[in-house]
């Protein structure tokens, strides 16, 4: 998979009584695409399966660059893509955007977490590869 597009729309509740879209909302924009990439990438195992299997992942850290405002109404697309898979970590690229306008860019890099004791977990092979 080398680019996942996912469209979201700007609603009321996303934004301030001036009709632009609050900061923090990006990053549950850039959460959504992420988790709807990985269904569409491993279409045989859910969220709950990976939980139930002993594995999520949790955000490491995020670096995010707001360029423009979005606006109340705004049909946005989410691009992800994945730039590296380690042992333990994944990074993903995300550029959100208004038709060809960059609004905001982000940096993601997400740890694979045992569920059961909270440490460190290989990656499983399968979503390296589904993610790539």
């Amino acid at each position: 998979m080398t680019e996942f597009v996912f469209n979201v729309r700007v609603y009321y509740s996303d934004t301030d009584c001036g009709g632009i879209v609050y900061h923090a909302r990006y990053l549950d924009f850039a959460e959504h695409a992420r988790t709807e990439m990985l269904r569409t990438a491993l279409p045989e195992m859910s969220q709950n399966e990976m939980k139930d299997d002993g594995m999520i992942f949790v955000i490491r850290s995020i670096k995010i660059d707001y360029k423009k405002p979005a606006y109340l109404d705004d049909e946005l697309s989410v691009h992800t893509r994945l730039l590296k898979a380690e042992r333990f970590s994944a990074v993903f690229s995300q550029e959100i955007r208004r038709g060809d306008e960059d609004i905001c860019s982000l940096e993601v890099k997400v740890a694979s977490v045992s569920f059961k004791d909270k440490k460190l977990m290989m990656l499983p092979p399968q979503v390296i590869e589904a993610l790539s």
